[in-house]
């Protein structure tokens, strides 16, 4: 299921350093300046075996006339109204002010899980200063450094009690379930309504018209699937809209649920940073994904015109460039049915089980005809290899020293993975194990 946890507070008080914790990488600016986090990040926090979604905001400052502290309080906003849980960070250093009041009144509002979580506690005499923030009356607090990562097993134990797995699904969950994601009017809604042969949803040059995740259930040409189009924008009152920032966390939402993401780009604007972050998103959550190039209709052509887009869209991609890329236009209808062809080819990649006697002939065949390196002396021998009973394809290969292993290697065994069985499309991983 999809679970998101957004972090907000006033600017400076350690919410880029808890994001970085929380994801175990680098990704948020960190700096003492207040105010460097102007655009909000998002990732995927994993913890006792449960995923989650995160989304870092900017400082909090209402009532600024400044132009980036507008910007962020919308965001802010939208963040609290999308968001499953919420984490309210404030500093120990500074104690209660009124900008953790400010947003301690419009946290009053929410029905949802809100952790307040006092950073900076990183020794006794601080935990005991610590103790003013119970006058903010939350009740779930919990004190913590996020640099030192003190106190956070704690948080990220009460965050994933509320993730609740499902176990039984209905015929319509046994259906394959295929996203369209994509920029704001790029013609998600256009390949919806064509594909359906109705007008599902309402099409307009507008961008972020669509305003909800709609789910239609498609049966048609001996074909069945969901379809689900999020453009994920929906208006609410007094609240000033970011279409950006409601599309990118409707698309995490919809990735969540999907098996397969059909990423939609516009042929004449090409692919944007964005595209690159929820591509990246849906091959770390092991989704299959398809590439269609809406509005290809409209594009001068010469001879070698989509060989070319192609090459250039998989060198963006890379390293993950084994995609079916198809070149279709909503409104001609050209090439729509062959792209939900491929996307059913992706999803029974993504669900084959290869026997293990197979795997292993052909890919001990693989290592015999390339050895991996020899590592401080040691000669790595892999006897054998089985796919492990998960949703994504995986592959455990067992060898005598597998921390000896590197990426190269790793490289080229995903590699001939690829090239002897059907695997396009599908993030595939491999694992070594002591045999």
């Amino acid at each position: 299921m999809s679970f998101t946890v957004a972090i907000v507070g006033r600017p400076n008080v350690g919410k880029s350093t808890f994001f970085n914790r929380m994801l175990e990488q680098r990704k948020a600016i960190v700096d003492d300046v207040s105010g460097v986090t102007r655009d909000r990040q998002y990732g995927v926090a994993e913890w006792n075996g449960k995923f989650f979604n995160v989304v870092d905001t900017g400082g909090f400052v209402p009532k600024s006339e400044d132009i980036f502290e507008r910007e962020i309080r919308k965001q802010v906003l939208i963040a609290l109204e999308e968001a499953d849980a919420i984490v309210f960070m404030v500093d120990v250093a500074t104690g209660i002010t009124d900008l953790d009041e400010s947003m301690t009144q419009l946290l009053r509002k929410t029905s949802k899980p809100v952790f307040l979580v006092v950073n900076k506690v990183d020794n006794h005499d601080r935990l005991l200063e610590a103790s003013e923030f119970y006058s903010l009356g939350f009740e779930k607090i919990h004190f913590l450094s996020s640099i030192s990562g003190t106190g956070t097993g704690d948080l990220l134990d009460d965050i994933t009690d509320l993730i609740i797995d499902k176990t039984e699904g209905t015929d319509d969950e046994q259906l394959p379930k295929f996203a369209i994601i994509g920029q704001p009017n790029v013609g998600k809604s256009s390949l919806l309504n064509a594909l359906t042969g109705q007008e599902r949803t309402i099409v307009s040059d507008i961008a972020g018209t669509t305003r909800d995740t709609i789910h239609t259930h498609y049966n048609l040409f001996n074909k069945e699937f969901i379809l689900i189009d999020t453009a994920g924008i929906r208006r609410k009152a007094k609240v000033n809209e970011d279409l950006e920032f409601y599309s990118v966390i409707r698309a995490i939402k919809a990735v969540d649920e999907a098996d397969v993401c059909m990423l939609l780009l516009d042929a004449e604007k090409g692919i944007a940073a964005q595209d690159l972050s929820i591509f990246a998103m849906a091959v770390k959550k092991g989704k299959g994904i398809v590439v269609l190039v809406n509005k290809w209709d409209v594009m001068p052509k010469e001879t070698n015109t989509a060989r070319d887009y192609e090459i250039e869209l998989k060198k963006r991609f890379a390293p993950f460039t084994d995609l079916p890329i198809i070149f279709i236009s909503a409104l001609e209808k050209t090439r729509i049915f062959k792209a939900m062809e491929l996307a059913l080819e992706v999803y029974d990649n993504r669900k084959q089980r290869i026997p293990t006697s197979k795997l292993n002939d052909i890919m001990l065949k693989a290592v015999e005809a390339y050895h991996p390196p020899v590592v401080r002396g040691n000669q790595v021998k892999i006897k054998y290899v089985t796919q492990l009973p998960v949703v994504v394809p995986s592959f455990a290969f067992f060898c005598n020293y597998p921390d000896d292993v590197k990426t190269p290697y790793k490289n080229y065994l995903e590699n001939q993975l690829r090239s002897k069985f059907k695997l396009t499309g599908v993030p595939v991983r491999v694992f070594f194990r002591k045999k």
